[in-house]
């Protein structure tokens, strides 16, 4: 077999009918199987899935465990060369497959590949950043990046990241993110202590560490909605959730000192997102998603 698509679902039926509905459509010419792990999810997506897509290999939780928990029980299912992750808002095209399996192909390093992320309206969505580093997510954190124009900060956004050139990268986004079986022996899979955010960011990285490539290509292109399932939660909550899994990446990865310096300036930072929130209760979803990576 050659793709497993590997969907975690909350409460975004609509958007998750049309995500299977692209993978039916543009998928004739592989092999391949889709596995949805819906998080207690209470708009019926369950029934939809059910009834409209009864081959899907569907796991139905009772609670809401989290993205990375919900990719590793797809992953124990998948028997796909290849387990492309996929949101529930995100519809693939034409050309994707065949694209992106070429790119597996002519290069047996890539270990995980990420492409061209975009908006319904053609607008390329940034999908690529540097591996985290303190002085900017200190910055991030506690909002200070919109009030310093910090080149560190610039760095870490790929702010001048050229979309239409393959390149190797530190990380791509999680919305459309494939990886090769073989990565997924070698180093594990998902590490479920992150609950939601940063736990695509950790897997680039034990990726690269054991030698793979990450690699971001115009050539395969997929629709994302963006941020449907995060605009279901405050911007408090959202902030402590995002807080609570970037201590754990800068512990894992940097060590208990600098998991200190954020644990300190945790409260400061969902007091700013509170405020936040009061001032901007009608902020798009995905922007309020980009807001916790980037404010």
């Amino acid at each position: 077999m050659t793709f497993s698509f590997i969907i975690v679902n909350w409460n975004v039926r609509e958007l998750l009918e049309k995500c299977l509905l692209s993978i039916e459509k543009f998928n004739s010419h592989f092999s391949y199987e889709i596995i949805v792990a819906d998080n207690a999810s209470m708009d019926g997506s369950i029934a939809m899935m059910r009834e409209r897509f009864p081959l899907i290999n569907l796991i139905a939780n009772t609670k809401n465990l989290g993205f990375a928990a919900g990719i590793n029980q797809g992953i124990k299912q998948a028997r796909g060369e290849y387990a492309v992750l996929l949101n529930p808002d995100v519809e693939i095209m034409e050309s994707t497959l065949k694209n992106l399996l070429e790119e597996f192909e002519k290069s047996a390093d890539s270990g995980i590949v990420g492409g061209k992320i975009k908006n319904e309206d053609g607008s390329i969505q940034p999908s690529v950043r540097s591996f985290p580093d303190v002085f900017t997510q200190v910055l991030i954190t506690l909002k200070l990046n919109h009030i310093f124009n910090s080149r560190a900060i610039g760095r870490y956004l790929a702010k001048n990241f050229d979309y239409e050139k393959r390149q190797e990268v530190d990380q791509v986004m999680g919305a459309f993110f494939a990886i090769r079986r073989k990565v997924i022996k070698q180093i594990g899979m998902m590490d479920e202590r992150f609950f939601l955010w940063f736990e695509e960011v950790d897997f680039c990285k034990r990726a690269k560490d054991a030698g793979w490539k990450i690699i971001y290509t115009p050539k395969t292109e997929v629709i994302h909605l963006g941020g449907k399932s995060f605009g279901q939660i405050s911007s408090a909550k959202r902030q402590m959730i995002f807080n609570e899994s970037l201590r754990y990446y800068m512990r894992k990865h940097k060590g208990i000192f600098i998991w200190l310096i954020f644990a300190l300036i945790h409260p400061a930072s969902i007091a700013l997102a509170f405020i936040t929130g009061i001032f901007h209760p009608k902020l798009s979803s995905y922007k309020a998603r980009v807001m916790n990576h980037e404010s």
